[in-house]
């Protein structure tokens, strides 16, 4: 298969998040040979959308001559395409939210009716491609936090789409956290040879990857500096 990551944290490999991104990804590997390429969006000159919709009226070319033209390349002829982002203001990063709106000039202005809502009709074949979103923040539960990014990622890809969101993901990068954070990695790491294998994974399992990894008045404690460290 083959995966093109899209990783939106301006921490590249150092992001918290992906440091889930890379267990899911061991997994998938370790069920078949997998074909990665990792893009660290904040490198890519990536010009934001003027919203012209010159690209939708002639056939897909943008204004904007930067790196966006061979991500959409690259997009197209991948199989899997792994959202990797931390979340800012409940949502992506601006640089990977730049890419996202960038990608209008895989849809074309008319419109039609898909499952009870209108959608630019495409002009390109897309239909082919998987999406999964992989998602951390620095507070301690999933309520109430993760729900507008889940829903815009539903929204822009309403067809096979898997998504992963993990609380607490700052201590991912902490080595005095491995007693927790080892044990969850594994359990990522399970979730995407699963993916591999099946094409899903169990809902139980996605649950037990997006709880708390220690209960959330520690992990609070800790952040505000009054917790053992």
């Amino acid at each position: 298969m083959k995966i093109l990551v899209l990783n939106g944290s301006p921490k590249r490999e150092h992001s918290d998040t992906m440091h889930i991104t890379r267990a899911f990804l061991d997994g998938m590997s370790e069920a078949a040979h997998q074909d990665i390429h990792v893009i660290h969006v904040i490198d890519r000159h990536i010009e934001f959308c003027t919203g012209c919709f010159s690209c939708m009226r002639n056939g897909g070319t943008c204004v904007h001559d930067d790196d966006m033209r061979a991500i959409l390349d690259e997009i197209l002829s991948s199989d899997l395409l792994i959202w990797s982002f931390p979340l800012y203001c409940y949502g992506m990063p601006a640089p990977l939210k730049a890419l996202l709106d960038r990608t209008l000039p895989l849809s074309g202005m008319a419109m039609q009716k898909v499952r009870g809502r209108y959608e630019h009709v495409a002009q390109a074949d897309f239909s082919h491609l998987r999406y999964l979103m992989i998602c951390g923040c620095g507070f301690p539960n999933s309520r109430h936090n993760f729900e507008p990014a889940v829903a815009q990622f539903r929204l822009c890809f309403p067809a096979d789409h898997t998504i992963i969101t993990v609380p607490e993901s700052p201590m991912f990068n902490a080595p005095e956290a491995a007693a927790v954070t080892g044990p969850r990695l594994s359990l990522v790491k399970q979730a995407g040879k699963q993916y591999a294998e099946v094409g899903g994974i169990d809902a139980a399992l996605l649950a037990e990857i997006g709880a708390p990894m220690i209960p959330e008045e520690q992990y609070a404690a800790i952040v505000n500096g009054g917790g053992e460290k």
